[in-house]
């Protein structure tokens, strides 16, 4: 919901998106090996496949991408596009494709989400659903969440096919709908239920997590996520009498919410860490500067750590931040009936992203107990779903590093915790262990990197075309 690793956090957009983007670069590029031509028209046809939920169509993108495997010679029966077949959720369906291996090993599963987030035409400065290649970027509503991921994916198995590439054990892709939610259901949620041997893997490979990370544009560090934060609602809502406009009065239903809604603002929750965010901040001291580097090592050193370095993490960005402690931010609000009325009620929505293990019954009692006002009622909007941590394999581990090494340059292989939510979560709770890697390098703590669900989403053209080398090298590899 997401979206991919740390730079999945929901970056604010609106100053960037009104500002012109910067002219067309006129340095003339190399052309585009055969291998990267097909990844830029798979990201173009996906980008440009409306698959919000509103009025866009999974089902429509699978069918296209499933002529692609049929095309390149792919049993019809290793090529399906399942999903519920009446009701509104029948335009949304799932892509599960079979490459079949020798079978000396058992299988691993790619997945992914072919779904976006809705994209407001007027809001944005390019066309959302237009790939646009403009100043060294890709621009366009998925191309960072995470169309760039299932393009790398269908192109190195495309590949792998025409060079007659067998791998040991088959390789199962599964690009599903509904994981942004907005309606409908959860593709991987879908065919756990109803079709659980299509997808039984070894474990599996999100491409929605994880990912390189930069630092002053350079490569330091490539991030498997092998961990998420978990996913809850509470809505806060009031109720008054109402009446005239003309005659108000103090007790407003909008005026206690934004009272109550302030006091959410202000609140931090405590404090946390565990062995993934430790091994996180331990591994990453190595790689930047001093005085960021004293304060990793003094988090990650015990499961009490020093407070005031953990301050000093928290207020350097919001992804820091987001590792250390639940969140939980206002972001949708709705209230009163008619302009010229007292409103009568108030709603807002305050989504949390809790810390794993972490109780969402105490998250509740914590903002009912921040908001500290009888009249305004805090409720749960859904039921929160564990995501157990996933360990991560020496075989894999290594595996990585040197797929890796091969594309860019040697880099310590550092285990991370996604601060949204992604699908894996549902696969994790049916015992199969999630690993979050993808071989697109952004900058967490660059707001210009990190525009997942928000204006103007983008990715690097170069940085595209090097996440499908490390794709199609870590398939052979695998």
């Amino acid at each position: 919901m997401n979206s991919r690793l740390h730079v999945r956090a929901l970056a604010t957009f609106a100053s960037v998106a009104l500002v012109a983007l910067p002219a067309v670069a006129t340095a003339q590029q190399a052309p585009l090996t055969p291998y990267q031509s097909l990844g830029r028209d798979l990201l173009r046809e996906m980008v440009e496949t409306n698959t919000e939920y509103s009025i866009g169509s999974t089902a429509k993108l699978a069918e296209l991408l499933a002529a692609r495997f049929r095309a390149a010679g792919f049993p019809a029966a290793d090529v399906q596009v399942v999903g519920p077949d009446t009701g509104s959720d029948a335009k949304d369906k799932n892509l599960v494709v079979r490459y079949r291996g020798h079978g000396t090993r058992r299988p691993i599963l790619l997945i992914g989400h072919l779904d976006v987030v809705e994209a407001k035409r007027s809001d944005w400065v390019l066309d959302p659903f237009k790939l646009t290649e403009r100043d060294g970027h890709f621009y366009g509503r998925g191309t960072l969440d995470m169309k760039n991921g299932d393009a790398s994916w269908v192109a190195a198995l495309l590949r792998m096919k025409q060079e007659g590439v067998v791998p040991p054990g088959d390789i199962i892709l599964a690009l599903t709908a509904g994981e942004e939610g907005g309606g409908g259901y959860n593709g991987i949620q879908w065919l756990l239920a109803n079709d659980r041997d299509a997808i039984k893997a070894q474990y599996a490979l999100n491409a929605d997590a994880g990912g390189g990370e930069l630092r002053d544009g350079k490569p330091i560090a490539m991030d498997v996520q092998a961990a998420e934060k978990v996913y809850h609602s509470v809505l806060l809502t009031t109720h008054d009498p109402g009446g005239h406009s003309s005659l108000p009065r103090t007790d407003n239903a909008i005026y206690a919410l934004a009272a109550a809604l302030g006091r959410v603002s202000a609140y931090a929750f405590p404090f946390q860490t565990n062995a993934v965010t430790r091994a996180y901040f331990s591994r990453t001291a190595a790689l930047v500067p001093p005085a960021l580097a004293a304060d990793m090592r003094a988090v990650s050193a015990s499961a009490t750590p020093d407070r005031a370095a953990v301050a000093r993490l928290a207020a350097r960005s919001p992804y820091y931040n987001a590792l250390l402690r639940t969140t939980c931010v206002a972001t949708l609000i709705q209230g009163g009936h008619a302009e010229n009325a007292l409103p009568q009620s108030a709603t807002a929505t305050v989504n949390c992203r809790m810390m794993p293990g972490t109780d969402p019954t105490e998250v509740e009692r914590a903002i009912r107990r921040i908001v500290a006002d009888s009249a305004v009622h805090v409720t749960p909007a859904d039921t929160a779903k564990p995501s157990p941590p996933s360990p991560l394999p020496p075989g894999l581990d290594q595996t990585l590093e040197r797929t890796t090494a091969s594309v860019w340059a040697p880099l310590p292989i550092v285990p991370s915790m996604e601060t949204g939510a992604t699908d894996g979560l549902y696969l994790r709770n049916a015992g199969m262990p999630v690993y979050g890697v993808s071989g697109l390098f952004v900058d967490p703590n660059n707001s210009a990197d990190t525009r997942a669900h928000g204006l103007n989403e983008r990715i690097g053209v170069q940085a595209f075309y090097d996440q499908l080398e490390f794709t199609y090298r870590l398939l052979k590899a695998l």
